[in-house]
């Protein structure tokens, strides 16, 4: 067995991921990962006209986009870390309450002025080098949408 990642290490490094995001630095966030972490934000689905774009793919580009467009649509968008637990193997599992108060549109959902405060569960992997090789997340986004007050009916 190899040792990813002491827990101590690992867990330090995903604190620092969540106090950057705290901070609204996404550039930061990123500089925490690999150039090459595999990001997956599980419920995320965004219907265009022509195609549906998912949470799934690198960091680099689907995270850093992600997290720039909601900062920029949740202006006072916070995070509270309630656990973190890391094992030997670099695995890094997080409870977290995110939320914050909608200024302007984000994906299909127009600015109503609500806000949401929505618990969410991280998984993260961090390498011997200490940086995140893997994000992936769940919540339940249809409790986001509802207290943003935005109901869509098929």
């Amino acid at each position: 067995m190899t040792l990813a990642s002491p827990p101590r290490t690992a867990a330090r490094t995903v604190e620092a991921f969540f106090d950057a995001y705290r901070r609204q630095q996404v550039d930061e966030m990123v500089e925490l990962c690999t150039a090459n972490a595999d990001f997956s934000y599980v419920p995320v689905e965004i219907w265009g006209r022509q195609r549906v774009v998912r949470g799934d793919g690198k960091v680099a580009t689907i995270g850093k986009t992600l997290w720039t467009g909601l900062i920029a649509s949740f202006p006072d968008l916070t995070n509270t870390v309630h656990t973190v637990r890391a094992n030997t193997s670099g695995d890094v599992v997080v409870e977290v309450t995110i939320g914050g108060t909608q200024a302007s549109a984000w994906v299909n959902m127009a600015a109503r002025g609500g806000s949401f405060a929505e618990p969410h569960l991280f998984v993260f992997h961090v390498g011997e080098d200490g940086l995140i090789d893997s994000i992936t997340a769940y919540w339940n986004n249809a409790s986001i949408s509802r207290q943003l007050g935005h109901l869509e009916v098929d």
